[in-house]
């Protein structure tokens, strides 16, 4: 088996979860290739023996050709990790470094049974749906691509701003708020949830459109069919907004044109037994917890 290591940042108490995962990887024969940014923040006796096998970029990681992209982090680090993987369809598997990790699912402290069951083929492999943006002007490098949302927000302190929505070129709504989020299944639980949105299970098909802070409170989230083209006018008082794509942002005016749609290709994440939807919200968001016994 082969498996490629992912992470951005490595705090001093997560590296003893890191290291024990890497010795129960060699214990198992697994062939282990490091991300060279990842690998210049390990201690130097540990990370000699990875010289070799060091990988820093989407070209380098298709030639190496993983079983599995492992990511060390939260689920920002997987939300990274796309960019890198693209079309490629290696599946990711999330080891949570962070907090809540609806994404990296796996505890760090459970790294014995997690490389126990990878190797074993112990896992099932959930198809995520994406999203693509057009835009007029150039956006986001050559990757304009989001796993959880898509945002237009209004700039620093400004007043709100109006957002005229159409849905396959017809009219669905001026949005007059801070902003306005187009989630997919995996981004409903973040941004979208925090804004009233609903949480939509992975496999739905569908896209959610949450209003941030609208003016008419009778404007609600809407839930759209994933098949279905989105495309935005911007107005406002200022002649900057901010666009989002995941964690990443830039900034844009009413002259640009921008269209979302479901990408064509999907992310593919690996969950170990017994996880899954179900289990992730009763552990993350206490469902079913009764806090008065």
């Amino acid at each position: 088996m082969k498996v490629c290591l992912y992470g951005q940042k490595l705090n001093k108490e997560d590296l003893t979860h890191i290291m024990s995962f890497i010795s129960h990887l060699k214990d198992h024969k697994v062939e282990i290739y490091v991300y060279e940014p990842f690998f210049e923040l390990l201690p130097a006796e540990t990370g000699s023996s990875f010289k070799d096998h060091l990988w820093s970029s989407h070209e380098e990681l298709i030639k190496i050709k993983p079983n599995v992209l492992i990511s060390f982090g939260g689920d920002g680090t997987i939300l990274s990790s796309v960019h890198i993987l693209r079309d490629s369809l290696i599946p990711v598997l999330g080891i949570n470094m962070g907090r809540l990790g609806f994404l990296a699912g796996v505890d760090k402290k459970l790294s014995s049974d997690a490389v126990y069951q990878l190797v074993h083929g112990m896992y099932r492999i959930e198809e995520r749906a994406m999203l693509r943006l057009d835009s007029n002007v150039p956006l986001f490098g050559n990757h304009p691509v989001a796993l959880n949302d898509f945002t237009i927000l209004k700039r620093d302190n400004s007043s709100m701003i109006t957002i005229k929505t159409y849905l396959n070129g017809d009219f669905l709504n001026s949005y007059w708020a801070d902003g306005l989020i187009v989630a997919t299944p995996t981004g409903s639980t973040g941004y979208s949830l925090s804004c009233g949105g609903p949480i939509v299970f992975p496999e739905s098909n569908n896209l959610v459109i949450t209003p941030v802070a609208p003016h008419n409170l009778n404007v609600r989230p809407v839930v759209i069919p994933d098949n279905t083209v989105l495309s935005f006018e911007v107005e406002g008082r200022t002649d900057n907004f901010l666009c989002t794509m995941d964690s990443r942002y830039e900034v844009i005016t009413s002259d640009y044109q921008l269209a979302i749609k479901r990408c064509e290709y999907n992310v593919r994440l690996v969950h170990l037994h017994p996880s899954n939807f179900l289990k992730t919200i009763h552990d993350k968001l206490n469902w079913g917890l009764d806090q008065r016994n």
